[in-house]
């Protein structure tokens, strides 16, 4: 008797070419960037492109940070990053644990306003929050860039999706052991939380750090430019920009958000998708 053997699964070619190619279009720009970076103006005009530089020395990394102040520019988007993404996910992780195991009136009215809140473009409140900035005086200062986005509609929806997830009976246990909320919170629902915590931490990181249009509304000294801002100073008005100073500014503003990426990318996936199903 003859037994037919089991067939393997093909791999699935389509798949991988899908794969590589959306790997390429993300990769490929950064790569080029950092190649340009160490080219000279010659070199980035020259028919046909060259994609690898004559030398890799750093001349346009001493011309970036040399013309523009660098350093303030980092250290301001680090105050702006570090706060704002902080206390970002400070209100949110209140906020969600209010919505979910705080026995509230209306409590489901307000998630739907948070729903609601996460379909409003950033851009339509612009102008609100600018006058608002404006008549506090709080223009070029740290809590002018900070304050008017601290509410995170993102973290609040995925942290309270998350919560939904939780055993309750481990709540409900410290409950009777006499823990109040804040202790509810800290003890037993953040260190559950770890995955969703790093993937809100990432989104609102990035997002600080890479802001440009509010930073750009309310702050106009040097002294006080984050450094997406900062980078516009490279720009060479009277003349043809010097693109591989500006690519190697573009390249000391990026490195940091890549190497938070990378620290966090084994808990992003696992924070994005929990509670992904709960109602």
């Amino acid at each position: 008797m003859i037994v037919d053997s089991p067939r393997r699964p093909r791999p699935a070619v389509g798949g991988y070419l899908t794969m590589a190619i959306a790997v390429a279009v993300m990769i490929l720009p950064l790569v080029w960037m950092t190649l340009a970076s160490f080219k000279g103006m010659d070199e980035l005009y020259r028919l046909p492109i060259q994609w690898l530089p004559d030398s890799l020395a750093p001349t346009n990394y001493g011309t970036a940070t040399q013309t523009v102040p660098f350093g303030a520019f980092f250290v301001n988007s680090t105050i702006a990053t570090v706060f704002g993404a902080g206390l970002k996910m400070l209100l949110g992780l209140m906020t969600a644990y209010a919505l979910v195991f705080v026995d509230i009136p209306f409590r489901r009215f307000f998630f739907y306003v948070v729903v609601c809140a996460l379909l409003v473009p950033q851009q339509i409140v612009l102008i609100p929050n600018y006058a608002l900035v404006a008549q506090l005086g709080w223009l070029n200062t740290y809590q002018g860039l900070i304050m008017p986005g601290l509410a995170s509609a993102f973290g609040t929806f995925l942290f309270r999706q998350h919560f939904l997830t939780l055993p309750r009976s481990i709540l409900e246990a410290a409950e009777i052991d006499g823990a109040g909320h804040w202790r509810r919170l800290w003890r037993f629902v953040v260190p559950l939380s770890g995955p969703t915590i790093a993937a809100v931490g990432l989104v609102s990181i990035v997002t600080e750090w890479n802001d440009y249009l509010w930073p750009l509304l309310v702050i106009d000294r040097p002294e006080m430019m984050t450094l997406p801002v900062g980078l516009t100073l490279l720009m060479n008005f009277d003349g043809v920009p010097d693109w591989g100073v500006i690519m190697a500014g573009t390249v000391l503003v990026t490195v940091p958000v890549l190497a938070v990426f990378f620290l966090l990318q084994r808990r992003i996936v696992a924070g994005l998708v929990a509670g992904a199903v709960t109602g």
